[in-house]
């Protein structure tokens, strides 16, 4: 016998920040809305990260979902009570090569990047000896993951939304969403469930080259005793962020960090730390691609972080308070939006910023829907 979950206008499966994102559109559009998450809160990529919406960044389709969603951000704060910092992105430069790379940066995003000196650095972060210089994003934002993410979807179910916590989905078809609790029963479905599309979809994740990004990233006391507002990125950080691709000067940074750290550079590192409410600092990151990884974590890596961020922040040493994996979705195209049935609509930010992009991708979705 098959048992009824209910009935709403969109199930959404996944409650992270992107299934979220699509929820939050819905109801915002006077839709009844359900969303599944099968476990009983959301405990995966969305809230073990830097809680960094990095828009400036970022290039092409990320670009414009990041500046979308800014401003979503900032008025879902007030509507569900988080805190949102507009603090900005401090970038530093260590060398001549990061030094040129942002005054390229700062031509391309005129009016959105200040180039900072080495005084104007210090004022805003606490950083060691030998920084030239830096720049100062201004636009983007801060949050904390753990506490934003559960805020917005107590806000979303006090405007009716209806979670089913703990609830595992067995099968999706057109107009019904299977589930271990029963059948929901929706004429649009909107699939969020990050790296796990190949669970549902294998032949899709398949054909759009989905693996998954195991990251790394630690939480430590603060020895500066500073209260940090900014995210604090560096050289690497620009390695790996597609607005920086743009400048000329890039492969110059690329090669002497390669020659400096050939081993940071094989272990995708993105040296950076926000403060978290507490004051502690989460840092990383290294980032490491499997369909499966590997279960094992080399505690080499995890040294070389604390080493490089203690030689950023100029201390001898951090001590950590906690250590995690984080795990999201990686493809050669940073957005997966697919089709595979009528009404059924598989959603994924496949690279690693959907923090940053997810409420502007989300309405960009639900328009295609008509909805």
């Amino acid at each position: 016998m098959t048992v009824s979950a209910g009935t709403a206008d969109v199930v959404v499966v996944g409650a992270g920040i992107v299934g979220l994102a699509h929820a939050l559109v819905a109801v915002d559009r006077g839709l009844s809305v359900a969303v599944v998450e099968r476990d009983e809160r959301a405990v995966g990529a969305s809230v073990r990260n830097f809680g960094h919406a990095c828009a400036t960044a970022q290039s092409g389709r990320a670009l414009a979902y990041g500046r979308a969603a800014r401003a979503t951000w900032i008025r879902l704060a007030a509507e569900a009570g988080f805190w949102v910092g507009r603090t900005g992105t401090v970038m530093v430069a260590r060398n001549a090569e990061e030094a040129a790379v942002l005054a390229e940066f700062a031509e391309l995003r005129a009016g959105e990047v200040r180039l900072l000196n080495a005084v104007e650095v210090a004022e805003r972060v606490p950083v060691g000896p030998g920084v030239l210089g830096g720049a100062w994003l201004m636009d983007d934002l801060r949050v904390d993951p753990r506490a934003c993410v559960p805020a917005i979807a107590a806000h979303l179910a006090s405007r009716g939304v209806v979670f089913h916590w703990g609830t595992t989905v067995h099968g999706i078809e057109p107009g019904s969403v299977g589930t271990s609790r029963g059948v929901l029963r929706a004429a649009t479905v909107i699939v969020a469930v990050g790296h796990d599309v190949d669970r549902h979809f294998p032949d899709l994740a398949t054909a759009h080259e989905i693996r998954r990004c195991a990251l790394r990233m630690l939480r430590v006391d603060n020895p500066t005793g500073a209260t940090i507002g900014p995210a604090v990125q560096t050289g690497y950080s620009m390695l790996r962020y597609g607005g920086f691709a743009e400048c000329p000067s890039l492969p110059k940074l690329r090669e002497r960090l390669t020659a400096e750290h050939p081993e940071l550079i094989d272990a995708g590192l993105n040296l950076m730390f926000t403060q978290r409410p507490d004051g502690t600092l989460t840092i990383g990151d290294t980032h490491a691609y499997a369909t499966t990884p590997e279960p094992f974590d080399d505690e080499a890596l995890d040294a070389a972080v604390l080493e490089q961020t203690a030689g950023l922040l100029g201390v001898p040493n951090l001590r950590v308070r906690e250590r995690w994996r984080g795990v999201y979705a990686s493809a050669p195209e940073p957005f997966l939006i697919a089709a595979p049935a009528d009404g059924v609509r598989v959603v994924s930010v496949t690279a690693g910023v959907g923090m940053t992009t997810a409420f502007g991708l989300a309405p960009e979705v639900m328009d295609g829907l008509g909805i």
